[in-house]
């Protein structure tokens, strides 16, 4: 009997250190509240990108990602991940990308109002960002 006292209270203290610590083990180490602009969606990069799409990066980091977060994740509470499947090619093709660009967007998908047109991109440029988005959405098993 006193066996089982002794470990009742063991996995007592040891659950409430765990309760007290977190899964870290340390009071340092505890998950923070997400903040507005952090990523929304974890993306994975392709190993390699095809010339268009590192032109589509350069033009993507320099002009979307201020909004469309690094890597096209998102940014909470500014503007949704392009890495997502209501992106995929099926449902927004990519002429949208182009007429989002020129014409700006009504929200519709999201609650980030509405997208302004983006000045200083080239349907070039578009067509290079839109080849980037296709390469990492596929890493990220959109299809």
């Amino acid at each position: 009997m006193k066996k089982y006292l002794v470990a009742a209270a063991a996995l007592a203290i040891a659950g409430g250190a765990y309760l007290a610590l977190g899964p870290g083990g340390s009071p340092d180490v505890q998950a923070k509240a997400p903040a507005e602009g952090d990523p929304m969606v974890a993306v994975s990069l392709p190993d390699s990108l095809s010339p268009n799409a590192q032109m589509g990066q350069r033009a993507f980091d320099a002009v979307c990602a201020a909004c469309h977060g690094a890597n096209a994740g998102g940014k909470l509470g500014i503007a949704p991940p392009l890495i997502h499947v209501i992106y995929e090619p099926s449902h927004h093709g990519d002429m949208s990308f182009l007429a989002a660009v020129q014409n700006g967007v009504r929200a519709h998908h999201w609650k980030f109002g509405d997208m302004p047109p983006v000045e200083g991109l080239t349907p070039s440029d578009v067509v290079n960002i839109v080849a980037y988005v296709r390469e990492v959405q596929r890493a990220n098993g959109i299809q």
